[in-house]
């Protein structure tokens, strides 16, 4: 990988491999990390010359820079909602001075975001959005419930889409505003545990937060447009990196199964081969669709392809331990949290994949209606 900047790669490469000695789950060294990216230049490499961003890239670059960060084992990213997410929609939609506001901190790695879409009772049912936004002179006040909020215990910001037209329906009468979490007793966040201990997922109550009115993006009542824009950045460079991660999760596995002598096994053979076909599939169905727009169908074909798939792999890696898959690294008695290895977490994590992001059933809803021409589902109305 060459940006003009190759004697700083195995630097990179150096520090980062020391950083994962350290407590990757702390707040504090992940933002610590995010900062360092972002003093280096690594951020935003995709936001072209509009000055907001560091580094800028090509495509095939960005590609390379983002397989090479996850094959060099880098620690997790705690900024690339921001960066993936946000940053896209507001170079596509927002004003000159929200994207003066907001693009050089994330560049920066000095404000973290969340994404405030899903509620209770809607789901991955984005249209049916009952957190509202009253306008009061020049802000908004928001009230209501988002759950399933990756990271919103450390973001600084929340991108959220409430119901700004009194009585509307659906996807009429939203609008995408951008939230201070900084608002004690108006936000309150509370951590969702899941199976692996973990809690990277929250619920989030809006009790009278305010935002200031030149922070809705797109116009009021445009939400709903913002907001499909925002889930087509879902897909690109980013998936290409998660393939070099599954890539070597089952690299791993493999390499457990002839340990262990479960490779005899002709069971386990033949489905570490259709793993090893099926990533393979997905890798090409990336480079195909890399780039492209205008493809409704391709977000929901690769978020089937990959959830699917890892949950698969994170299976076939507790069964090639036999027993040993069920027993964890370390003695446990309660109350102290329990732990577990690699595979453990991945099949105990890869459980919500194809649910996050958009459920399986969601995708091929889209698929049948916005690819095949197939009558839509029935929407019951909101109340």
């Amino acid at each position: 990988m060459d940006f003009g900047v190759a004697a700083e790669d195995e630097a990179f490469r150096v520090e980062a491999r020391g950083w994962l000695g350290e407590h990757v789950g702390a707040v504090e060294d992940r933002r610590a990390w995010e900062r360092t990216l972002g003093a280096g230049g690594w951020i935003g490499l995709g936001w072209g010359e509009g000055g907001y961003g560091n580094r800028t890239a090509s495509l095939t670059q960005q590609v390379v820079w983002a397989e090479e960060y996850a094959r060099a084992g880098a620690p997790p990213r705690c900024g690339h909602i921001g960066e993936k997410l946000l940053a896209p929609t507001l170079i596509a939609h927002g004003t000159a001075e929200q994207k003066a506001r907001f693009l050089p901190p994330i560049a920066a790695g000095d404000e973290l975001w969340c994404q405030g879409y899903s509620e209770p009772g809607a789901g991955s049912d984005l249209a049916g959005v009952r957190t509202r936004a009253v306008r009061e002179g020049a802000s908004y006040r928001i009230t209501g419930q988002k759950i399933w909020t990756s990271l919103a215990h450390e973001a600084d910001w929340c991108f959220v889409l409430a119901r700004s037209e009194a009585g509307s329906r659906r996807h009429r009468g939203l609008s995408f505003l951008l939230v201070a979490m900084d608002q004690p007793g108006r936000i309150e966040v509370r951590p969702i545990r899941q199976m692996t201990g973990t809690s990277d997922f929250n619920e989030v109550f809006f009790d009278g937060a305010y935002a200031r009115g030149e922070h809705v993006v797109g116009g009021e009542g445009n939400g709903w447009r913002v907001a499909m824009s925002l889930l087509g950045f879902e897909r690109g460079v980013s998936t290409l990196a998660q393939q070099t991660g599954f890539a070597q999760e089952l690299a791993r596995v493999v390499r457990t199964a002839r340990e262990s002598g479960a490779v005899r096994d002709p069971v386990v053979r033949d489905g570490l081969v259709r793993l090893w076909a099926e990533l393979r599939v997905m890798r090409w169905n990336a480079l195909r669709t890399l780039g492209s727009t205008g493809d409704a169908g391709a977000p929901s074909v690769a978020k089937l392809l990959w959830g699917g798939w890892h949950q698969r792999l994170g299976e076939l890696a507790v069964r090639v331990r036999g027993a040993a898959g069920g027993v964890g690294p370390a003695a446990w008695s309660a109350p102290a949290p329990y732990e577990m290895d690699a595979d453990q977490h991945l099949f105990l994590f890869s459980r919500a994949d194809t649910i996050y992001g958009g459920s399986d059933q969601v995708q091929r809803t889209i698929i049948a209606e916005r690819v095949l021409g197939l009558p839509r589902e029935p929407k019951g109305d909101m109340g």
